[in-house]
């Protein structure tokens, strides 16, 4: 018989990045009701994963920092949610694709160390 484990989290600081930002986004923010029997603090992973247009499964698996491709619209849709500055969301895209789309390494300040 075996045993189902689950995949190692490859990489804990995209998971450590998108829970803290999920967390700090209060539902009101995004035209969501907070509801009173609210145990998580911030946005649950359901909603995050609802407005930016992917499953809940996608969005957890992200989170959970495993390697699944994802597109840059995701991405994009992502960081409009989660309400990254321009900084943040070059973080993001280094942390899940290791690279910056063209549109966004024409604007990068800091990159030069990642060439």
């Amino acid at each position: 018989m075996s045993i189902n484990k689950a995949p190692p989290r490859a990489r804990p600081e995209l998971e450590e990045f998108l829970r803290s930002k999920r967390e700090k986004i209060q539902p009101e923010e995004v035209g969501l009701s907070a509801g009173k029997r609210r145990r998580t603090p911030g946005l649950r992973r359901e909603e995050v994963a609802a407005l930016a247009g992917v499953g809940l499964v996608w969005y957890t698996w992200l989170e959970q920092g495993r390697e699944i491709n994802v597109s840059t619209t995701f991405l994009d849709n992502l960081s409009n949610v989660l309400k990254l500055n321009e900084s943040e969301k070059q973080h993001l895209y280094l942390l899940v694709q290791q690279r910056l789309p063209a549109e966004l390494a024409a604007n990068c300040i800091s990159c030069s160390s990642f060439d």
